[in-house]
């Protein structure tokens, strides 16, 4: 049955976003909305040094009781995340800093008053006294130095995480005609969410709980993780994630501050709020992917790919955050490299390192962007190697649709795809013979311009299996949703995820119609508030409409298998013969609407059968897919942009998106997903960077300093998609969060080395600033006949 094809609600339609209207009414419910009657405010006191040992924190003369240390908070357990791998060390890191603070902007006392401007004042007058200690800045360098001070003494080292991979690559390395080696950095980035973290805890009194309103993707887990660390009963505990204003898994982890705003409302029995503001989340907030990798590539003479060889070394900042570790980017990134390319030698090192820095959290695209970033650059480099085309080289290199499912040399298992056909449909849109032409024929004074492709992958619904072997504090299992009819024939459908942006209420609401034909205006969704939905891991890895719509439209099957038997008796025929569409029950002598079997169950049960009445319209569903080893998306970015080698500045002239997320449920908001992630990739390529002095000094504290990209630096993009859907899971989806913001820097890069390559010069490190940009062009023109010396490049204030 496919009720879209009747009614353009089902899988497939372009419905407009149910939760538009609130926000752009301003009816958004949002943690910084809320009011309170005796709701106090909370201000941080922030360590002004990276690396220390604190002496002393003096509170306030009569603010005794306005101020409160790690002393204070005395029965709150350390956050301590582990991970069961050989080489792992684990920290604690105390909700208020313990003996010593380990970044700029790690909270040391926190304060207390009627409104925030009062309760900074307050901060300011809380003395500190620091004993500042050698800052770890350079991880690359950290991870050989065996010297101290260490940020945490008793691990003897600074890491905090070493793998190591080989499927055997020495005999390849030995004979392979080819060898190109290149090193790349990925840049520390922050992640700017909309809104950022905000926290507001009370206790209810007549329930006996805490209540914690907190921005987040996971509440499941932060009731979890509340009720642990504060030594509570999980039912002493409710979590609500109210509207919460963008996440990219800044929020799918336990912060200090929730720890710190439990803990008062818990003590005073009263309501306590802490929003974050945005230099606060530019200096202390937890930062994401400063990588740096090493790559050698080992190829024949026509640039198929015999073996990778690579040495990834990760920023982790200072500490390991709950409940994914400080070494989520490392292993993926080791697992995940070989991407969507066909090879079998491959070895791969990590080293995750533990810097004065805030941690590093898992950011839309985990280790992927960087990844790709390292393998996509290589893969042109070896095309230049060779004198080939590098869409050529790259499209010999993919994994062909005819050997999935593939498992790859990381041990990733690929369930479907085309990845050749992706490629292709790029180029079909992008005219490379005409970029040709162009450098071909460019006079002098000219634009420089280069064409670039990047194909990626994105794993989707990571399974039981891969977070079991790690030994994560949280490990997902089946995904539940409950659904219930209401006596109108109405629909509640109840979910442990939690929407922050990408339009689950709509989505959802779509699968349940698919099954149940119901009206989707008449299908609330309930999300984000513990005492409500059934438990789950929450929104993370692009699992929310594989997992949870799965287990909507698994819930809606078993609610019409219930109310089939009562339509069939109803029309007085068997089961069997009734059949479900657009929300009418059909049978051999007519017809009844869902909403008219829901309105007997409820209120005319005397006209059905006795066990009829005692089965209930209230149902929870279970789904996993049907392979534990996650879904891949894929697809291809393929750039034309044109440099002006006067002025440094670089325009994107052209951008096509190929992409394939198995079944799209409702393609507007893909397309949407598909855009944001786009412009996020594009602001890593092009201007993001948070960059830290010789002393661990943040150097980027507001959006003058910290560049984001905005409609004007947003190119026109074309979206095309394949649509081949997975066979593991329900309706074939497979997830489309993180796409988009995976290749953009390394087709955009990819671009701009092809425009320069006619003098070898390459660029490898993000983000490519106008100063970078400038050193490349002026390297350039100096490889060019009768060159003059370039003139010394502008200044920057990072390098």
């Amino acid at each position: 049955m496919n009720a879209e094809a009747k009614t353009g609600q089902g899988i497939g339609a372009r419905v407009l976003r149910k939760e538009d209207a609130r926000h752009l009414h301003g009816r958004g419910r949002f943690i910084a909305d809320m009011k309170m009657a005796g709701l106090k405010e909370v201000a941080f006191l922030r360590s002004p040094v990276a690396h220390g040992l604190i002496r002393a924190v003096g509170k306030p003369a009569g603010a005794e009781g306005e101020v409160f240390t790690r002393a204070d908070l005395a029965r709150v357990k350390p956050i301590r995340s582990t991970i069961q791998l050989p080489t792992f060390n684990g920290s604690d890191q105390h909700p208020l800093a313990c003996g010593k603070v380990r970044f700029v902007g790690e909270p040391v006392a926190m304060c207390v008053a009627s409104g925030r401007a009062e309760a900074e004042d307050l901060a300011e007058q809380v003395t500190l006294d620091i004993d500042p200690l050698p800052a770890v800045v350079d991880a690359r360098a950290a991870r050989d130095d065996g010297a101290g001070p260490f940020l945490h003494d008793e691990w003897g080292s600074h890491l905090v995480l070493t793998t190591a991979l080989d499927t055997g690559i020495d005999e390849v390395a030995r004979t392979a005609p080819v060898k190109v080696t290149r090193s790349y950095h990925m840049a520390r980035q922050v992640m700017n969410p909309l809104e950022g973290k905000a926290v507001l805890a009370y206790w209810d009194d007549l329930k006996g709980q805490l209540v914690v309103y907190t921005s987040t993707q996971v509440p499941h887990m932060i009731r979890t993780a509340i009720a642990e660390h504060l030594g509570l009963d999980q039912r002493e505990v409710r979590v609500v994630a109210p509207d919460v204003g963008g996440g990219f898994g800044y929020k799918c982890v336990l912060q200090a501050e929730e720890l710190c705003l439990a803990w008062l409302a818990l003590t005073f029995r009263a309501p306590f709020r802490w929003t974050e503001d945005r230099r606060e989340h530019l200096t202390s907030g937890a930062n994401c992917r400063e990588h740096v990798y090493e790559v050698t590539a080992y190829a024949d003479t026509q640039g198929r790919l015999l073996g990778i060889d690579a040495d990834i070394t990760v920023d982790a900042g200072a500490y390991s955050v709950w409940p994914f570790t400080a070494c989520l980017e490392g292993t993926m990134a080791a697992r995940q490299l070989p991407g969507p390319y066909a090879f079998r030698a491959y070895r791969a090192r990590t080293w995750t390192v533990a810097t004065n820095k805030p941690s590093i959290v898992p950011y839309r695209g985990v280790a992927r962007t960087g990844i790709c970033f390292a393998m996509e650059l290589t893969l042109d480099a070896v095309a230049r190697a060779v004198g080939r085309e590098p869409w050529q080289v790259r499209r010999e290199n993919l994994i062909a649709a005819e050997a999935m499912p593939f498992t790859s040399p990381g041990g990733a298992v690929y369930d479907i795809g085309n990845y050749a056909g992706s490629l292709d449909m790029a180029l079909g849109e992008i005219d490379v013979g005409a970029v040709r032409r162009r450098q071909a024929a460019r006079q002098a004074g000219e634009p420089l311009v280069g064409v670039g492709f990047a194909n990626f992958i994105e794993m989707t619904a990571h399974g039981t299996r891969a977070f079991a072997l790690a030994g994560l504090p949280f490990v997902p299992g089946a995904e539940p949703a409950a659904v219930r009819l209401t006596p109108d024939g109405g629909l509640e459908v109840r979910v442990g995820v939690q929407s922050h942006g990408q339009g689950m209420e709509t989505s959802l609401a779509q699968i349940a119609h698919e099954v149940l034909g119901i009206d989707v205006a008449r299908i609330a969704v309930v999300h984000g508030d513990t005492e409500l939905t059934p438990f789950s891991t929450g929104t993370y890895a692009s699992r929310s409409i594989t997992m949870a719509g799965g287990a909507v439209a698994e819930a809606c099957d078993q609610l019409a298998r219930r109310l089939a038997k009562a339509a069939a008796h109803l029309l007085q025929c068997a089961p069997e013969q009734v059949e479900l569409s657009a929300g009418l029950f059909r049978g051999p002598s007519g017809d009844i609407a869902v909403s008219e079997v829901a309105r007997i169950w409820y209120l005319k049960p005397e006209l059905l059968t006795p066990q009829m009445s005692l089965e209930s319209l209230e149902v929870t569903g279970m789904f996993r897919p049907k392979t534990d080893t996650g879904q891949y998306s894929y697809g291809t970015h393929g750039v034309v942009v044109a440099i002006d080698p006067a002025t440094a500045t670089l325009a994107i002239e052209d951008y096509v998106i190929v992409e394939d997320c198995g079944t799209r449920v409702n393609p507007l908001i893909v397309e949407g997903q598909t855009y944001g992630g786009a412009a996020q990739g594009i602001g890593t390529a092009l201007l993001e960077e948070m960059p830290f002095d010789g002393a661990g000094q943040p150097l980027a504290s507001t959006l003058a300093d910290y560049l984001m990209p905005g409609a004007a630096e947003m190119p026109p993009i074309r979206l095309r998609h394949l649509e081949i859907p997975s066979p593991n899971t329900r309706f074939g989806i497979k997830g489309v969060g993180e796409g988009g913001a995976i290749p953009p820097p390394a087709a955009i890069f990819n671009a701009v080395n092809d425009a320069l390559a006619s003098a070898g010069v390459e660029v490898s490190a993000t983000p490519l600033t106008p100063r970078r940009l400038f050193a490349a062009i002026a390297a350039w023109e100096a490889a060019q006949p009768g060159a003059t010396p370039p003139v010394p490049a502008p200044r920057e204030r990072a390098p």
